[in-house]
């Protein structure tokens, strides 16, 4: 299963209320595709907010995304938990809803072993016919997947990919030593081009809600031997790549993004407890940032 190059986080809309805001979640998903150049959508993502989703909330989701999407780009479902058998529940019901793949991140706070996350993860692979799409990102986690175990996990038939936050370093031993149909993506905007120089293949993006079509170019370019057009796209999004993080300061994600959105007209709302809106003066970064 293909999922393309370029694939959104996409962040979940929220109306006055902080509830889900189904008419602009719709147009948000035809913008992605559209303009913005997506080849895949993750929904209840943490860029969708998903540790404050209900499951409910995230099944309603899962059904819209494919529906308004109707084939024009998968949809893969954010059904990553630190709980094994709750991970399967929210997979399954994705795979009701007719989702494309599932992404799984690795178990956060309860630091749970090498052996335990490889059983973690197959225990959910072996519950479903979806394609699963590993997700270690140790900065959010505390705990990261190693290459052994990530190689591990990449025998089994339906495990056919991961995004990976942790280092270019462990990126190029997985291509290394994963199956020729077992691809990588960086879950970094900012090493998108440097992942794909060690055999990435391509990027699970938040800058692509703002800048999609320029990486779509950057990728495009580096693919077709186009290496020095690659390099002056990457250093053109780069501010974006690392403003959206740090506006100046750190900001937690999706918290800029939702507001660079607002500020190009889609009224994606504000952000649920305990994440709270940008300040006035990281609004007028993000506004000076996206111009």
């Amino acid at each position: 299963m293909c999922f393309g190059r370029l694939i959104t986080a996409m962040v979940t809309p929220f109306d006055e209320q902080l509830e889900i805001d189904w008419e602009v979640a719709g147009s948000l998903i035809d913008y992605l595709i559209e303009e913005q150049k997506s080849d895949s959508l993750v929904v209840c993502g943490t860029t969708g907010e998903s540790p404050t989703l209900t499951d409910r909330e995230k099944e309603d989701l899962f059904r819209f995304a494919v529906e308004r999407a109707a084939g024009r780009c998968k949809i893969i479902a954010g059904t990553g938990s630190n709980d094994t058998r709750h991970s399967i529940h929210l997979t399954k019901m994705a795979e009701q809803a007719g989702v494309d793949g599932v992404l799984l991140v690795a178990p956060y706070y309860n630091k749970p072993s090498q052996e335990g996350m490889y059983r973690h993860f197959k225990a959910i692979a072996e519950a479903t016919s979806l394609p699963v799409v590993l997700y270690n990102v140790p900065g959010r986690t505390g705990v990261s997947l190693s290459t052994e175990t990530t190689l591990r996990l990449a025998q089994i038939q339906n495990i056919v990919a991961t995004k990976e936050c942790a280092s270019v370093e462990q990126m190029t031993e997985i291509v290394a030593g994963a199956p020729e149909s077992f691809v990588v993506y960086s879950g970094d905007d900012a090493v998108t081009l440097p992942a794909l120089a060690v055999g990435g293949y391509g990027i699970i993006s938040v800058a692509s809600h703002i800048i999609g079509a320029e990486m779509k170019r950057l990728i495009e370019a580096y693919t077709e031997g186009r290496t020095a057009d690659a390099a002056k796209i990457n250093a053109s999004c780069y501010p974006v790549f690392k403003g959206l993080f740090h506006c100046p300061h750190p900001v937690p994600n999706p918290v800029a993004v939702k507001a660079a959105l607002r500020m190009k007209g889609l009224p994606v709302g504000g952000v649920r407890l305990p994440l709270v809106d940008v300040t006035d003066p990281e609004l007028d970064f993000i506004r000076k940032l996206i111009g």
